[in-house]
């Protein structure tokens, strides 16, 4: 590139022009930059003061971001019609040079390239659909990144220059906003690629500080960063030159502390040249938002950008725009929403952090050209809640003298009521605001613009007034969205209401003492859309509800809802999908209480059981709270039942008893057969506690060797040894039988035991037999380690009859003959752990439960102590721990044979 000041040949430009053009001034803003300073703080006091500057100006996160709006632009505006894209991207010239050229053949080489930008072949695409038309721009941003990437600088600005010209057409109008959002990306990438690469030539020698002054930047840096405004000037159109210098805008950070201030009033005033008002105010919007991003202090600019807005929304009326929108078949409300977006922008941006006296002048510039309705919109929707909610009734009257034929006064008042659904009015105020809105809203002849606003003032009725005032309002939406099923196409809205209404109204009998509430609800007639809505009752009423409840609107009209959740389930359904139902139904159940009305408790859970037939989850919840009512009359009486509650809690166990079949699960049902006879043997219900331990015993055949747990299919084992051990310790309460066996269930568990299909390589049963000789033991004692209040077990029953204990003592030896069979069968080496680890715990149950001064069970002992550690694979630790037990019981008087036992029972080594 040749330099900019050390030539002395005569300008050719400076002959024909008067030194007005932008690359005069452009290098007349270089010449003019201040060298350092004589005078000057010292550098690193200079750098504090500009970083608390900074810092001071800089926009905080309550400034709304582009980047939050861009995705609402792009899916509000949009075409069906077809679209084009001419581009003009000349012929490649722009070939990196030679290692031989000189300086003034690269001159004249870019001076062509610069003209073949605008002289250039002509390509035209056509016919393209919206998707197309994105898919394209995003390929061009792509090309524009990879030519950067290359070397090509001048091929990535000719793209730059043929996407900018895009915003000049405005052949498919509608699209214009989501066109503006597609293209000012690309000019977005140019200007950080281009910024980037003149901070990384001053960062050569030494890295250039975050918050540096032109005096820091090199001689080099500079020449190329003038480089590129010379470039930009140069180009002919006004659009294209706008867009891409303001892309750039940030670099006037390397050439002179006012140059981006300078450039922003220039460039403001170039926009003025723009004839065509949308083009023109988009422009201002790119203005603004890159002002924004780079020097949100320069409030000038801002300001001038608004009232010049102002100024031009004169000529939205003018012929022009009005022939254009007759040829594209467009109506003035559809044509002045396209403005929205931008200025939007453009005030959001001018309002921010701006003193009350500018909103109000900026206000009363608005009431000067006739309450402009597009202008006042935006103005609701960028100035600060706070300015609008004070002023709440002067908007409302400029609202109303606005002309409903140029923007619809909905759109208005909806603007209105997000801010208020923000911030507060004067409470003065609140129900004529109410008023006022609900006469413009309510006159809405098309149901989309009707719930679209009505959804926006639901917030304020549920913020400020009771629930007469918001039955009001359910009732005026109901009358507007039943005529011709208009409700289907507006479920997301009708959803927003009864969001909105949840979110300020907790108490349930005050929601559902609203006439027109669940009429509403009513309108939710799609299956997925009405199981939505009643999951979000069904958790705010869970969240909030702190007291079980027994009112019977709120239990009817939740029963509803909760049936409404069951009825969606079906063959389809996933299985996480009927855990989330289940859990909200059970929390639901888990809030009724009836009190000391334990019959109605009881009817409830009898009609639940009927409603909830589908969802295994909540028949467990029901047979739980049936156990849970149960032990509750238990406890009032306590103990001692008359005959109308003996009644009661056998009518409970009939409950549970009809119930368990049905569910699917084998461990819920074994698990709640052994709950509920449990519960049954507390209330002194014999017969139902037998036929609960018995309909469990009948069960057991069917646990399958292996089950699926969490998507994972494991063996069922553990849990089916877990279950047995705790039926077994309830078996030591059970009395027997009067017309069956002696020990008839513990009988019946162990022929399930010997029967049921274990796996080959397994101990289970063998394990299961030396519970059960735990068991026997305990029930051969005089007095049993626990028992139940009220209920005679076998100790009192037999009373230690010999009959009896010669019972126990034949089942125990036939199960001890079980487990030495099994241990002869392990004798082969890869088996040898699993028989030391069998016979060590078959010694253990000897030694704490077996009369070991007989001499027949003290051999056994030390013979299977023997066996365990025969082969060095028994748990020395264990082992060595079971010894010293042994030693320190045999100190006791009664219990000096531990003694000689002791030294009986030699430790293995592992040699």
């Amino acid at each position: 590139s040749s330099s900019s000041s050390s030539s002395s040949a005569p300008d050719p430009l400076s002959s024909m022009l008067d030194g007005t053009d932008p690359l005069s001034m452009f290098a007349a803003a270089a010449s003019e930059t201040p060298g350092p300073s004589l005078g000057a703080t010292n550098p690193g006091e200079a750098g504090r003061r500009r970083r608390e500057k900074e810092e001071e100006v800089a926009v905080g996160p309550d400034f709304e971001p582009w980047a939050a709006k861009r995705s609402d632009i792009l899916a509000r505006f949009t075409t069906t019609e077809k679209l084009s894209i001419n581009l003009y991207m000349g012929s490649d010239k722009g070939k990196a040079p030679s290692p031989g050229t000189t300086v003034s053949e690269k001159v004249r080489n870019r001076l062509e390239e610069l003209d073949d930008l605008e002289e250039g072949s002509q390509k035209e695409l056509l016919n393209l659909s919206q998707q197309d038309y994105v898919n394209r721009i995003e390929e061009l941003n792509q090309s524009l990144k990879e030519a950067w990437a290359s070397d090509q600088k001048v091929k990535a600005l000719k793209i730059v220059i043929q996407c900018s010209k895009l915003l000049s057409d405005t052949a498919v109008i509608q699209f214009y906003p989501s066109k503006f959002v597609l293209i000012t990306d690309i000019l977005d990438t140019f200007g950080r690629l281009v910024y980037d690469r003149i901070w990384t030539m001053c960062s050569d020698t030494r890295p250039l500080p975050d918050f540096f002054s032109p005096d820091d930047v090199n001689d080099t840096a500079k020449e190329t960063c003038l480089n590129w405004f010379f470039k930009i000037a140069s180009i002919r159109e006004l659009i294209p030159r706008l867009y891409v210098e303001a892309a750039i805008l940030k670099c006037n950070r390397f050439l002179s502390k006012a140059g981006i201030q300078d450039t922003l009033l220039r460039l403001t005033a170039m926009i003025r040249g723009i004839g065509d008002p949308l083009v023109g105010v988009y422009a201002r919007a790119y203005l603004c938002r890159v002002g924004m991003e780079v020097a949100p202090q320069l409030k000038d600019s801002l300001n001038k950008n608004f009232f010049d807005l102002l100024t031009s929304f004169r000529q939205v009326h003018g012929d022009s725009v009005q022939n254009q929108l007759v040829l594209q078949c467009v109506e003035i409300p559809a044509y002045l929403t396209l403005y929205s977006p931008a200025t939007h922008w453009v005030l959001q941006c001018v309002s921010y952090r701006a003193p009350e006296a500018l909103l109000t002048e900026m206000m009363e510039r608005c009431k000067k050209l006739g309450n402009n309705a597009l202008l006042l919109n935006s103005v609701m929707s960028a100035f600060r809640a706070e300015f609008i909610a004070a002023r709440a009734m002067d908007f409302i009257s400029m609202v109303k003298e606005c002309d409903e034929a140029g923007f619809p006064k909905h759109l208005l008042f909806g603007s209105l009521g997000r801010s208020l659904a923000c911030t507060d009015p004067p409470e003065a105020d609140r129900l004529t605001i109410l008023n006022e809105a609900w006469k413009v809203i309510t006159k809405l002849r098309s149901p989309q613009d009707y719930i679209n606003c009505a959804e926006i003032w639901v917030e304020f009725t549920c913020r400020h007034f009771t629930k007469r005032e918001v039955n009001t309002v359910l009732s005026d939406i109901i009358k507007h969205m039943t005529p011709d099923r208009a409700f289907e196409d507006a479920y997301p809205q009708l959803q927003c209401v009864i969001t909105k209404i949840l979110t300020y109204f907790h108490d349930f009998s005050m929601l559902f003492s609203m006439e027109r509430f669940l009429p509403f609800l009513d309108m939710f007639q799609k299956d997925s859309v009405r199981v939505e809505v009643c999951r979000s009752i069904m958790e705010v009423f869970i969240r909030y509800q702190q007291e079980p409840t027994r009112d019977p609107v709120i239990l009817n009209a939740l029963l509803h809802v909760c049936k409404t959740m069951h009825d969606s389930v079906n063959a389809l359904t996933l299985d996480d999908e009927k855990r989330s139902l289940a859990l909200l139904i059970n929390g639901f159940i888990r809030m009724v209480s009836f009190g000391r009305d334990f019959e109605q408790q009881l009817s409830f859970c009898v009609e639940a059981r009927a409603t909830f037939c589908n969802l295994e989850p909540v028949l467990v919840q029901l047979i739980h709270t049936v156990n849970q009512l149960a032990m509750e009359t238990r406890r009032v009486m306590r103990g001692s039942h008359s005959r109308k509650t003996a009644a009661f809690v056998r009518a409970c166990a009939a409950y549970s008893f009809i119930t368990i079949p049905s569910l699917t699960s084998i461990f819920s049902r074994l698990n709640l057969y052994l709950l509920s006879g449990q519960v049954a043997l507390a209330n002194q219900c014999l017969s139902q506690a037998d036929a609960f331990l018995k309909a469990a015993v009948g069960v057991l055949p069917e646990v399958p060797r292996s089950l699926s747990v969490e998507g994972k299919v494991r063996s069922s084992e553990g849990f089916l040894l877990e279950f047995i051990n705790n039926f077994m310790s309830t078996l030591l309460v059970v009395p027997d039988h009067p017309e069956q066996g002696v020990l008839y269930l513990v009988r019946g568990l162990l022929n399930v035991v010997q029967e049921y299909s274990w796996e080959d390589s397994s101990d289970a049963k063998v394990r299961v037999y030396i519970s059960a000789l735990q068991l026997l033991a305990a029930m051969s004692q005089e007095s049993y380690l626990y028992c139940v209040p009220k209920v005679d077990s076998n100790e009192k029953l037999y009373g230690g009859d010999p009959k009896f204990m010669a019972e126990i003592n034949k089942l125990c030896e036939t199960l001890i003959g079980q487990v030495l069979d099994h241990l002869k069968t392990l004798g082969k080496e890869e088996s040898l752990r699993r028989q030391s680890s069998l016979a060590f715990s078959l010694f253990g149950c000897l030694l704490a439960h077996g009369d070991l001064r007989k001499s027949q069970l003290n051999q056994m002992a030390v013979s299977l102590w023997n066996l365990s550690q025969r082969h060095g694979v028994a748990d020395t630790r264990t082992a060595v721990r079971t010894l010293e037990a042994i030693k320190q019981q045999s100190r006791h008087q009664d219990m000096s044979h531990f003694s000689e036992l002791a030294q009986r029972l030699p430790l293995q080594t592992r040699t």
